[in-house]
């Protein structure tokens, strides 16, 4: 099958991974423009994996002030090398997530950083929930229902709010394929004034 340039293009301009890559997952999906976009996007959380031992030794701190200031955020978004921190993409790429962090307000990086006692507290609540359904089901439902809620309060979990079928996390490794260095969330913070 031939692929189009145009098609290509169209495809790189979404994604922002390079060119071959784009024809090879086209070609790999005959055509299909969707069959490809889960071909890159399974190549990029391979190549984040793959990458996952560098040590990341640059990266940009970016900032997101919303409205009249009444809500800003912080953001440090590590990478490999000086080289893609210069790069006006990746500075982008931070400053999109520093918007997302101060329109979702998450409260962790990762579910590791969750407190035991946390999650005993809601556990708590939650537990009167479930308290009506079949007993041998209710572990099974509490725990789906303190993963949906902790989800919302995890960045990397977060649905993306420019592209709500991307987490931040498949944003990251995106980011890992497209500038070919390994590139995570350092640190965040939220401001807001009430």
């Amino acid at each position: 099958m031939t692929i189009s340039t145009e098609d290509v293009k169209k495809l790189r301009e979404e994604t922002g991974v390079s060119v071959m890559q784009c024809k090879s997952a086209l070609e790999e999906a005959d055509g299909d423009m969707e069959k490809a976009r889960i071909i890159l996007a399974k190549k990029s959380k391979a190549a984040a994996a793959k990458k996952s031992d560098r040590e990341l030794g640059a990266g940009v701190v970016a900032s997101y002030i919303h409205g009249e200031g009444s809500v800003g955020s912080l953001v440090e978004l590590l990478c490999e090398t000086d080289f893609v921190a210069r790069n006006e993409d990746f500075k982008k790429l931070a400053y999109d997530i520093a918007m997302h962090i101060a329109a979702s307000d998450p409260a962790y990086l990762t579910a590791d950083e969750i407190d035991e006692t946390e999650k005993a507290k809601v556990a708590e609540v939650l537990q009167k929930e479930v308290a009506d359904k079949p007993e041998n089901m209710q572990a099974q439902i509490l725990e789906g229902k303190l993963d949906s809620f902790f989800k919302e309060k995890v960045l990397l979990d977060q649905a993306y709010i420019k592209d709500p079928k991307k987490t931040i996390k498949q944003l990251t490794e995106e980011a890992t394929q497209k500038f070919g260095e390994r590139t995570e969330v350092g640190r965040f913070s939220r401001f807001s004034i009430n």
